[in-house]
C-alpha cells in the first residue's frame, strides 16, 4: 500500500471513529433525556392537575363551611333561642318552646346534611334538634379536646377534626361539628354554646367529587395534624394503615414520598385560611408511566433508526472530507516551492475549502462595505430625528389654536387670549427653537404642559390633566418631543369622543437604573384586535392626524436607547389607555450626541 493511501485510510479512520463516538452518546443521550423528560413532564403535570384538583375541592368545602356559618348566626341571633335561654320569665319561656320546635324541624328537614343542632346554656338549659331528645348523661365534654377547642373560641367559629357525637342520647353519628358561642345579646356575653354537627358524608361527598386517577386520593387533616376526612380513616385509626400527616402540613408544597409498601406517591398539600385545615391530594406515581415500557420500546426503536442513518451518512461524509483535506495538501506542497502564482485549488462541489478560497478575496470588500453601511445608517438615524421633530409642528392644531384667540379677543376675554398666546408661544419656542436631540425631562414636560394648556383652554370643561413626576428625574436628559405626542394621542384617539370629562395624567418615577414614564387616560380604549397592530397602523380610526405616530415614536426610542427601552400601550375598551416607557438613567451626556444602542 503506498504512503499517501495509508494516510488517506487512517484519517478516514478517525473521522470514522469520531463519528461512531459521537453518534452513541447523541443516542444514549438521546434515550435518558427522552425518557426522563416523559417522566418529568408526566409527573409536572400531575402536579399542576393536583393542585387544581385540590384546591376546587378547598374552594367547596370553604364555600359550603360558609354556608353552615351563615346557618349559625342566623340561629344564634334568633330572639325565640335568646328568650328561650336568658329569658327569667318560665311562662316566656315555654312559650317560645314551641316556636323553636317548629323552626328546628323546618331546618332539619330542608337541610340534610346536618345532623344535630345544640345549644348548650351555661345556665344548664338546653334544646337539641326539635326539642325533644335528651342530653346522654355520660357524654363527659369537658374531657373532648374539641370542646374545649370550641369553648375557647368564644364568638368565633371552631370547626372539630371527625369524630363520634355523643352528646345527644341513643344516637352515636360520625360528625364534623361546627361550634360558635351562644351570646347573650342583652349582656354582650357568651354565655352558652351551639354545635352543629355536619353529617360526616357531606365531607366525604365533596372529597370524592374529584378524580385523581384509579387509585388517588383526597384526605383533610386539621393544623395539629388531626383526621377531618380520610377515605381510609378506620384504618388509619386502628394503625392498620400508615398515612403521612404533620410531615405534610410542616412541608406545605408538594412532593414525592414512599409508603410502606414501597409505592411512590406524590402528596400536594392546599392550606385553607378560613378553616385551617390542610386539603392534601394524592397520586400514585406508578399510573402516570404504567406505560412506560411502551415508552422505551419506541424510543429504542426510533434511536436503532437514527443510529443505521447516522452510520450511513458518517461513511458518505468521511470520504467527503479526506478528498478536499488531500488536495489541500497538494496546494501546500506547491506553496513551499515559493511559487504562489502556480497555487491552486481544484474542488468539486460546494464545501468549506472551497468557499474559504472563494470567500477571502471578498473580505476587503465587504469590511468596506460595512463601514459604508454603518456611516449610512448613522445618517438614517439623524434623518429620522429630524423629521420626527419637524413633524410635530401640527398646522391643524396652530390653526385651531389661533382661530380660538381671536374668537376669545372678539369675545373681549383677554387675559384667557394673553394666556393662550403666551403658551403657544413657548409651545412653538421649545418645538423648533432648539435643535438639540436632547433635553432635561423638565424641559419635555414643561413643553408638553404648555400643549394641555392651550388644549384645555380649547376644550373648556371637557379636558383636565394631572403631571406627577419625581423631582429627582426632572434633570434627567431624553430624547426631545415623546411626551407631547403621546398626550395629544390620547386626547385625539382617546378623549376627543369620550361624551364626560376626559382625565389625562403623567407619572414618572425612577426604579432602580431606569426612568419610568407613564401617559394615560379615560378615553374610549382600544379593542384587543386593533391594540395588537396598533404599531402597523399609518392612520387611525380613519382619520388623518398630522402628530407623530406611536409607531414613530417607538421606532425612535429603539433607536437611540436599543435594547434597554422599553414600550409598552395597554388598553381597554371603555376605560382607557395606558402608554408606559422604560428608558436607562443617565445624566451626562453630549445633548447632541446619538448613543450606541445599550449603553
Amino acid at each position: 500500500m503506498k504512503v499517501k493511501d495509508r494516510i488517506k485510510s487512517s484519517i478516514r479512520t478517525q473521522i470514522m471513529g469520531e463519528f461512531f463516538l459521537l453518534i452513541s452518546l447523541s443516542i444514549g443521550a438521546f434515550l435518558l433525556l427522552s425518557v426522563w423528560y416523559t417522566r418529568s413532564s408526566l409527573e409536572r403535570n400531575s402536579r399542576n392537575n393536583s393542585e387544581e384538583l385540590v384546591e376546587q375541592v378547598n374552594f367547596n368545602i370553604e364555600s359550603y363551611v360558609d354556608y353552615m356559618e351563615n346557618i349559625s348566626q342566623i340561629i344564634v341571633g334568633n330572639g325565640n333561642i335568646q328568650d328561650y335561654f336568658f329569658g327569667r320569665d318560665e311562662a316566656a319561656k315555654q312559650a317560645v318552646e314551641q316556636k323553636m320546635r317548629e323552626e328546628f324541624q323546618t331546618m332539619l328537614g330542608v337541610h340534610r346534611d346536618i345532623s344535630n343542632i345544640i345549644l348548650l346554656g351555661d345556665n344548664g338549659r338546653y334544646f337539641i334538634n326539635s326539642g325533644g331528645e335528651e342530653l346522654n348523661e355520660y357524654a363527659r365534654l369537658e374531657q373532648k379536646t374539641w370542646y374545649r377547642k370550641a369553648k375557647e373560641a368564644g364568638k368565633n367559629i371552631s370547626l372539630s377534626t371527625s369524630h363520634v357525637q355523643n352528646i345527644v342520647k341513643g344516637q352515636y353519628d360520625w360528625v364534623v361539628t361546627m361550634s360558635r358561642g351562644l351570646q347573650n345579646l342583652k349582656t354582650g356575653q357568651v354565655e352558652g354554646i351551639l354545635m352543629i354537627d355536619l353529617n360526616y358524608n357531606e365531607i366525604n361527598d365533596l372529597c370524592e367529587a374529584v378524580s385523581l386517577g384509579t387509585r388517588g386520593y383526597v384526605y383533610i387533616v386539621d393544623e395539629s395534624g388531626g383526621i377531618v376526612y380520610h377515605p381510609q380513616q378506620q384504618l388509619i385509626l386502628s394503625g392498620v394503615k400508615k398515612e403521612r400527616l404533620t410531615q405534610i402540613i410542616s412541608q406545605g408544597a408538594s412532593a414525592v414520598y414512599t409508603d410502606e409498601r414501597g409505592e411512590e406517591k406524590i402528596y400536594t398539600p392546599f392550606y385553607s385560611e378560613k378553616t385551617g385545615w390542610t386539603i392534601v391530594g394524592v397520586v400514585y406515581v406508578s399510573e402516570l408511566v404504567e406505560g412506560e415500557a411502551v415508552i422505551w420500546a419506541i424510543y429504542f426503536v426510533i434511536a436503532g433508526a437514527l443510529g443505521l442513518l447516522a452510520i450511513a451518512m458518517a461513511v458518505f461524509m468521511s470520504g467527503n472530507i479526506t478528498k478536499p483535506v488531500k488536495q489541500l495538501e497538494k496546494a501546500m506542497d506547491q506553496a513551499k516551492t515559493g511559487d504562489f502564482t502556480s497555487v491552486q485549488i481544484q474542488v468539486q462541489g460546494n464545501n468549506e475549502i472551497y468557499r474559504l478560497q472563494q470567500n477571502f478575496s471578498r473580505m476587503i470588500s465587504q469590511i468596506e462595505d460595512l463601514i459604508q453601511k454603518n456611516v449610512h445608517k448613522e445618517e438614517e438615524k439623524r434623518k429620522i430625528e429630524l423629521k420626527a421633530l419637524q413633524s410635530q409642528i401640527n398646522p391643524h392644531f396652530l390653526y385651531n389654536t389661533l382661530d380660538s384667540i381671536i374668537w376669545m379677543i372678539e369675545s373681549e376675554e383677554s387675559e384667557k387670549a394673553i394666556q393662550m398666546t403666551s403658551a403657544l408661544a413657548h409651545f412653538f419656542r421649545q418645538a423648533i427653537g432648539k435643535s438639540d436631540l436632547y433635553v432635561t425631562l423638565r424641559e419635555e414636560l414643561e413643553y408638553t404642559k404648555n400643549y394641555l394648556i392651550i388644549q384645555k383652554m380649547r376644550y373648556a370643561d371637557k379636558l383636565d390633566y394631572k403631571i406627577e413626576v419625581d423631582e429627582r428625574i426632572l434633570e434627567h436628559r431624553i430624547i426631545k418631543l415623546v411626551l407631547q405626542p403621546l398626550v395629544e394621542n390620547a386626547l385625539y384617539h382617546g378623549l376627543k369622543y369620550k361624551a364626560s370629562v376626559g382625565m389625562i395624567e403623567i407619572v414618572g418615577y425612577q426604579m432602580q437604573d431606569s426612568i419610568v414614564l407613564k401617559v394615560s387616560d379615560n378615553g374610549i380604549g382600544m379593542e384587543e384586535d386593533f391594540l395588537c397592530h396598533i404599531f402597523e397602523q399609518k392612520k387611525q380610526d380613519g382619520k388623518k392626524h398630522s402628530g407623530i405616530g406611536i409607531g414613530n415614536i417607538r421606532q425612535r426610542m429603539q433607536l437611540y436607547y436599543g435594547e434597554q427601552c422599553e414600550f409598552k400601550i395597554e388598553s381597554e375598551k371603555d376605560v382607557g389607555t395606558v402608554v408606559t416607557m422604560v428608558i436607562p438613567y443617565e445624566r451626562s451626556g453630549d445633548p447632541n450626541e446619538i448613543p450606541q444602542k445599550g449603553r
